[in-house]
């Protein structure tokens, strides 16, 4: 049985390794075209139809809508929203991505209901 030379083998192992990065969690695909909510690191959250995506999680948002927070609790959300158009948003800030149809809000189970 002959062996591969050394230089080939390691070749094949880098490509593999390639391949392996170059996957996303993510499928994404799916979203295309459509719209989404995006929560980003720092408590920011924006909602728009997705343009494209890499790998690194990098989004392109159109018809993008920022929700602005409350200036005296910055957890909670206001009703006040700000347009910004066409976005980029980088992947390292990106917490959470879900589809803005068949998402409803529910009541925290673990705060204390006031009243």
């Amino acid at each position: 049985m002959a062996q591969l030379p050394k230089q080939q083998q390691t070749g094949d192992k880098d490509k593999d390794r390639e391949k392996k990065k170059k996957e996303t969690i993510l499928d994404l695909s799916k979203y295309l075209d459509k719209p989404i909510r995006v929560k980003f690191s720092g408590g920011r959250e924006a909602s728009g139809v997705l343009k494209g995506y890499d790998p690194l999680l990098n989004l392109v948002l159109d018809g993008t809508t920022e929700y602005l927070r409350d200036p005296d609790d910055p957890f909670k959300l206001t009703e006040d929203t700000r347009h910004l158009g066409l976005v980029v948003c980088r992947g390292t800030s990106v917490v959470l991505i879900c589809p803005s149809e068949g998402m409803e809000a529910i009541a925290n189970p673990f705060v204390q209901q006031e009243g």
